[in-house]
């Protein structure tokens, strides 16, 4: 246990500071990903933070912050890549490997490789793959490095600029036949969403680790794959549940995340479909989160983009036994789920279910709204039937 710790690699965390992000943000970007790294296997060793009036186009940061970094990493000697928070065009990659000498990638790229380490169904692992491609082509002229010879001018069209163009055509071709497949998965998912016949369907959606996957094998009885990680889930999963005679389909689906590049969003659109065809989306918060406040826009934005915001909605509050409420000194002050329901929390976002599904508490509240937004859906959807 302990080599297969000492061989992870140990990486910089970089992060701007501009108009549109606050000193505050930036520190809980950071600490996301600070999570996403010890997600992907990394060791984070070292943040870094920039304030920018403007983008420098060359490397995003300016010249004397990343001398600032390349001089840490050359006195830390053991620094295997530079990991930004946002994200890098394919020519500033380029040009911060080249200064640092060490592998840089953007925070897309992070989440890219989780993904591809968690796809565990075929479906997954197609839906990824082609989200790689998508944003490995427009980087291939980096990948080689072994012909910096040619480049300039007159000598670009040689050997070199001749591999990267069969690669793109490669590239490009894979593409298109990823899309294909996706196609063809699309058309059978929905094949297999006509076949579960006429019963109510309701989504579990949320950001990242806010604990959909523990709800829903305490509510299905099931094994879902639940993990304290970011992505622990990546494929749909639809289970058959039934509350006091009546029956309706439980799904879990893919975390949303901030700055969740559209590509991204658009190759899991065969997964997010289950989201668009649900009857009754149920948020699922992290409650315990610093700034789950700013979770719930984000999940809201991207429900947005995804058009399902007309659709019936249960905020669901999890993880209520590790929210505390705090005194004016800061200290931490006992806290029930009967404080919570009473708080300005419950006010301000009605509708709303404060639970533990870890430590089971207030699932019989959740059941019973759930089941009253079932019978609704089931109530209009056959008027003149008795569920």
């Amino acid at each position: 246990m302990i080599d297969r710790i000492q061989k992870r690699e140990k990486a910089v965390l970089v992060g701007v500071c501009h108009q549109e992000q606050k000193k505050e943000q930036l520190l809980e970007y950071l600490d996301e990903l600070s999570f996403l790294c010890s997600t992907a296997g990394a060791v984070p060793v070292k943040r870094f933070t920039q304030n920018l009036h403007h983008v420098d186009p060359a490397t995003l940061i300016g010249k004397g912050k990343v001398q600032e970094i390349k001089k840490f990493i050359e006195e830390a000697g053991d620094i295997n890549m530079v990991v930004f928070d946002d994200e890098l065009s394919p020519s500033q990659q380029r040009n911060l490997e080249k200064e640092l000498g060490k592998k840089v990638i953007d925070r897309t790229g992070l989440i890219l490789d989780i993904f591809a380490d968690r796809a565990q169904s075929a479906h997954a692992k197609t839906q990824v793959e082609l989200a790689q491609y998508e944003y490995l082509l427009p980087r291939l002229m980096g990948m080689w490095t072994h012909l910096e010879k040619q480049r300039g001018g007159i000598g670009m069209r040689g050997p070199g600029e001749t591999e990267i163009e069969t690669d793109r055509r490669r590239v490009r071709k894979r593409i298109a036949l990823l899309k294909e497949r996706i196609e063809d998965i699309d058309r059978q998912m929905t094949t297999q969403r006509k076949n579960r016949g006429q019963l109510i369907r309701i989504s579990l959606v949320g950001y990242t680790n806010a604990g959909k996957s523990t709800l829903m094998n305490l509510l299905s009885h099931s094994e879902v794959f639940a993990e304290n990680a970011l992505f622990a889930t990546l494929d749909t999963t639809v289970r058959k549940v039934t509350f006091e005679t009546t029956t309706f389909l439980l799904s879990d689906t893919v975390g949303f995340i901030r700055k969740l590049p559209t590509f991204l969003i658009e190759a899991f659109k065969s997964t997010l479909d289950e989201v668009r065809e649900a009857d009754v989306l149920m948020h699922v918060v992290d409650i315990s989160h610093p700034n789950f406040e700013d979770q719930i826009k984000v999940v809201n934005q991207t429900l947005a983009e995804l058009k399902v915001t007309d659709k019936p909605t249960i905020l669901v509050f999890n993880k209520a036994d590790a929210f505390h409420f705090r005194d004016e000194d800061g200290n931490e002050l006992p806290t029930t789920i009967d404080d919570l329901k009473n708080s300005w929390i419950a006010k301000e976002h009605k509708e709303s279910v404060f639970i533990s599904a870890v430590g089971k508490q207030n699932i019989n509240e959740l059941r019973a709204v759930m089941l009253n937004k079932i019978r609704r859906e089931y109530g209009i959807r056959y008027p003149y039937s008795i569920v």
